[in-house]
């Protein structure tokens, strides 16, 4: 049983020189990362603190750290004729009060400091809002409705009964926290926790005002104006000062972070600030050139891509600064042909290639006296 234990010196991770100090700090740090509070349901943390607190108890006795660099785990483990030792009788208290005056901040624990009666900024708010392709590049207004809380006017955000005031928590002694004390296997454990009747408030309201039923703020639906930038992204979030949660004792109202939804464009897409979508050409558009948007060379090929600079979605940061939009073209086969152009399009197969009859070869041979566009420039001319 004692060589399938880790070194004590090692669980702590000190040397053996260690000074009592230097073994209390590192118990502390391991004790405030794998106490079971912090990580509830964690039996690795909760093995690890258990782990700690022997190494600690042994090396912060003395005596006890003597015998144990004298024998090891040996010196308790009842092998050598001993009793063995017993960690039950270990008291940990005020270690205990330390580490947890640092987790929970004080709250007038030992010394610490009391609840807080200051101001407190309230909570943000977060909500959604689902806009098109068009409006997050080129911004837009929006209105969205919420339920938003407000001071109660009756009590002036006390909870309390107009005429009556609230009254200092007696269990808590108006510290908004409790500790509760209970013996362990390794000694006496403090825990400390809100307190359950005034909900860590430290007050506690014996006449609730009728008309927010003592909460202090009342709801109500309010429509709030939202200014998208242009050049917003999915899932980036517009913030709106001050309409948040009510602040406390007097403190400023939260924010209210507006998440951006943008719904999928049937031909643009976006990555970062560029553009990107395909743009269908007719085949003489492709092959003799022209104007659409933009401009088509003559003898463009289907899946050819063009840039458009500066033509992509502005940048949040930098209005000065676009991305650009890039467009592949895709040249679209003829369909419904009339027997007229039917007939064009056979004389044309003719003086490129003849294509159409088989054993056709000429093609390639042309390909190279004169080149593609050569031919295609010829058989315009004739058309």
């Amino acid at each position: 049983m004692a060589d399938s234990k880790r070194d004590y010196y090692e669980v702590l991770g000190v040397s053996k020189s260690a000074s009592e100090s230097e073994i209390k700090s590192a118990y502390r740090k391991l004790a405030k990362k794998y106490h079971p509070d912090v990580n509830p349901g964690d039996a690795e943390a909760e093995k690890k603190f258990k782990e700690a607190s022997e190494a600690y108890a042994v090396l912060s006795d003395p005596e006890k750290k003597s015998k144990y660099d004298q024998y090891g785990h040996a010196a308790f483990d009842g092998s050598m004729g001993g009793p063995g030792m017993d960690f039950s009788s270990m008291d940990f208290s005020d270690i205990f009060g330390d580490i947890f005056g640092d987790l929970f901040g004080g709250f007038g624990f030992g010394g610490g400091r009391g609840r807080s009666n200051g101001p407190m900024k309230g909570q943000n708010i977060r909500t959604s809002l689902v806009i098109t392709f068009e409006e997050a590049a080129f911004g837009c207004e929006k209105e969205i409705e919420l339920v938003l809380k407000d001071p109660c006017h009756t009590c002036n955000g006390s909870g309390a009964k107009p005429g009556t005031s609230k009254s200092t928590c007696t269990k808590c002694n108006g510290k908004g926290k409790v500790m509760m004390t209970q013996q362990t296997l390794f000694g006496v454990m403090q825990n400390v926790t809100t307190c359950p009747d005034c909900n860590g408030s430290g007050e506690i309201i014996k006449e609730k005002c009728s008309a927010c039923s003592g909460t202090g703020y009342v709801s109500s639906k309010k429509r709030i104006q939202v200014s998208i930038p242009a050049g917003i992204d999915n899932g980036q979030s517009v913030r709106i000062r001050d309409k948040g949660e009510p602040g406390i004792n007097g403190g400023p109202r939260g924010d209210l972070l507006v998440e951006v939804r943008v719904k999928p464009h049937p031909i643009f897409q976006r990555h970062d600030y560029d553009i990107f979508s395909n743009a269908p050409i007719s085949f003489a558009q492709a092959t003799l050139g022209g104007k659409v948007i933009y401009e088509v060379k003559a003898g463009t090929q289907t899946d050819t891509r063009i840039r458009l600079k500066g033509k992509g979605v502005p940048s949040l940061r930098n209005k000065g600064v676009r991305g650009d939009h890039y467009v592949t073209l895709i040249v679209q086969t003829p369909t419904g042909l009339n027997s007229e152009a039917k007939e064009l399009l056979r004389q044309f197969d003719e003086k490129t290639g003849n294509t159409l009859k088989p054993g056709g070869t000429q093609v390639k041979q042309e390909k190279k006296k004169k080149g593609f566009m050569g031919k295609i420039k010829d058989v315009v001319d004739d058309l």
